[in-house]
C-alpha cells in the first residue's frame, strides 16, 4: 500500500512522519546517578540557632550525539547546604535523557540540545533533589528555575576565551 495523506476530520489531510516540521522528542529519561550525604546526623538535623544555611549549586550539561538524529544529554546538579564549616547535607544528580531531534536546521542542533533538552529534564531533577533532602530529614530544597540560554551562553563565552570549541 502507499503512502497517502490520511483524513484529519477537518477536511484536510493529516501531517505525515516524515513531514518537514522540526520535533524534539523525549524518548526516555532516567537517573543515571544520584547521591545523598547526611554526614552529621543526627546532629545535624537538631533545630540550628541563628542564620540559616548557606545553599551551594553547581550545574552543568553535557551531550553526546548516539545516532543521526538522536542525542544522550545529562543534566548534572551537585549540591550542599552548610551552616559555618559543617556541612548538614550534599547531594549529586545527573539525571538523563534521550532526545530525538528531526528537521532542526544544522546551525540550531547544538543550542536545542544544550538549551531546550536540559530544560526539559529540569523539572524531574528538581523534584528528585526535593525528594532526597526531605527523605534526608530536612525540608525539601526546590532548586530556582535555571537560564539555561544563560548557561549556554557562559559555556559559549568560556569556549572562545580559552581557543576551544563548544561542547
Amino acid at each position: 500500500m502507499a503512502d497517502s495523506p490520511v483524513p484529519n476530520g477537518n477536511g484536510g489531510a493529516a501531517a505525515q512522519p516524515d513531514d518537514l516540521t522540526p520535533s524534539l522528542n523525549a524518548l526516555a529519561q532516567y537517573a543515571k546517578d544520584l547521591s545523598f550525604e547526611n554526614p552529621n546526623a543526627p546532629r545535624s538535623l537538631q533545630p540550628q540557632q541563628g542564620q540559616g544555611p548557606q545553599i551551594n549549586i553547581q550545574v552543568n550539561v553535557n551531550a553526546k550525539q548516539l545516532a543521526e538524529v538522536d542525542f544522550e544529554v545529562d543534566l548534572r546538579l551537585e549540591g550542599d547546604a552548610k551552616i559555618g564549616a559543617e556541612v548538614l547535607f550534599a547531594f549529586e544528580l545527573t539525571y538523563s535523557g534521550i532526545f530525538r531531534l528531526r528537521n532542526i536546521p544544522q546551525d540550531q542542533i547544538h543550542p536545542a540540545v544544550m538549551i531546550e533538552c536540559p530544560r526539559l529534564l529540569f523539572p524531574f531533577a528538581r523534584q528528585i533533589i526535593a525528594d532526597a533532602v526531605r527523605n534526608g530529614g530536612f525540608p525539601p530544597l526546590y532548586i530556582d528555575p535555571i537560564d539555561f540560554v544563560g548557561l549556554y551562553r557562559q559555556k559559549a563565552a568560556e569556549a572562545q576565551a580559552a581557543g576551544g570549541p563548544l561542547s
